[in-house]
């Protein structure tokens, strides 16, 4: 059984070389810390990474820190009671982080994994997605695709033989950019994908060579202004019928397996039309549902998607990711666990996913913050194959 003792705070930088949190707890089995991430392309109804400021955040736990002294952690479950001190205190990224530092000192004290702690008898592992090309708001300014995210999905839930299929793939795809693309500089982006100035269908055309499946984060809602989806590469504003199109030819013509957030935030009728046309594509909310009951719920009795994003930081509590998680299994929705744009070293996203028997994990390819996810779930693969 875990105690709290103390609890710290303190700024630490991501993968993008901003600010974001780290959280340390002291307990009665040594010291154990966590860290957020923190999203550039944020759903207007996720909930706030800080109350106020990072600032105001560290203040408050170090305020706070006397009250976790009494709780007994034993179970995931008790996690609940650490979220009713600090809830409306703080915001999702700190108490993210505070609870997966607890999940370690738990998980120490009772000499288990953290995922055993989720689900001591989970046996699938997720199949991974990797961003190979990047565009959108995780890209410099200048010509770009205007999708943000273009995407593999290799065919294996063995994560040593996904990693190196990724891997292969992402080089693969550099040696055709240097040819397709006379501005390709082997330059990459916020999620370590490759930059480029190729418009969408020309990527597309890129991963189609590849002979794995792909698919795409449109992440439209960043680029959906006054009802028009206004486009830079090249110079397009689509209606919402026109943006219809424009996906669903895509999704014809390449036979695309996974697209996410086709359509603005709100536009559940949109999603519910794609995934009628389309059963057997992968149609994912991610900006749509923001690991939020309520949204996903609507999302489900609209039928506006068969998969959803879970990024454990947009929701803040993991109460809320496990009712998130109950709700999707219920309804034969599929999850991706992700993670964000500014990531940092910290690896828990790889024992959340395989104890909440995620169906896929997005977690970038190459750079050393997103392999660190792909490393620690290997490490899941072979303690299991013993």
């Amino acid at each position: 059984m875990a105690t709290v003792k103390a609890v710290s705070a303190k700024v630490i930088l991501d993968s993008r070389k901003e600010k974001t949190i780290s959280v340390s707890v002291k307990t009665s089995s040594g010291d154990f810390s966590a860290s957020a991430p923190m999203g550039k392309s944020r759903g207007k109804h996720e909930a706030k990474p800080y109350r106020d400021t990072i600032e105001k955040d560290i203040e408050t736990l170090k305020k706070f820190s006397d009250y976790f002294s009494k709780e007994k952690l034993e179970k995931f479950d008790d996690l609940r009671r650490i979220e009713d001190i600090v809830d409306g205190h703080v915001g999702g990224n700190t108490t993210f982080a505070l609870e997966s530092a607890i999940l370690k000192a738990m998980a120490k004290e009772q000499k288990k994994q953290v995922w055993q702690l989720i689900n001591p008898d989970a046996k699938k592992f997720p199949r991974f997605v990797g961003n190979c090309i990047g565009g959108g708001k995780h890209s410099p300014n200048g010509k770009k695709p205007d999708f943000q995210e273009f995407l593999l999905v290799p065919e294996t839930d063995n994560p040593e033989k996904g990693f190196k299929t990724m891997k292969d793939a992402k080089e693969h795809a550099g040696e055709i950019l240097r040819r397709e693309d006379e501005n390709f500089k082997r330059k990459r982006n916020d999620e370590n994908a490759w930059e480029t100035s190729l418009m969408d269908k020309q990527v597309f055309d890129v991963l189609d060579e590849l002979k794995i499946p792909f698919g795409t984060d449109v992440a439209s809602s960043t680029f959906y202004t006054r009802k028009k989806y206004v486009y830079a590469n090249p110079i397009f504003k689509r209606t919402d019928e026109e943006q219809y199109s424009y996906v669903a030819n895509m999704i014809k013509n390449f036979n695309l397996f996974y697209v996410e957030d086709p359509f603005d935030e709100d536009d559940f009728k949109n999603f519910a039309k794609l995934h009628k046309e389309f059963p057997n594509s992968l149609i994912v909310g991610d900006d749509l549902t923001t690991t939020n009951y309520k949204r996903l719920k609507q999302a489900i009795k609209e039928k506006s998607i068969n998969a959803l994003i879970v990024k454990p930081n947009q929701i803040g509590k993991l109460s809320e990711v496990k009712r998130v998680v109950q709700l999707a299994k219920d309804n034969e929705v599929k999850m991706v666990f992700s993670h964000r744009s500014g990531e940092t070293e910290e690896n828990i996203l790889a024992d959340l996913a395989f104890g909440f028997g995620a169906d896929f994990m997005k977690c970038g390819i190459t750079g050393k913050e997103r392999e660190v996810k792909i490393k620690r779930m290997i490490e899941i693969w072979k303690s299991l194959a013993k």
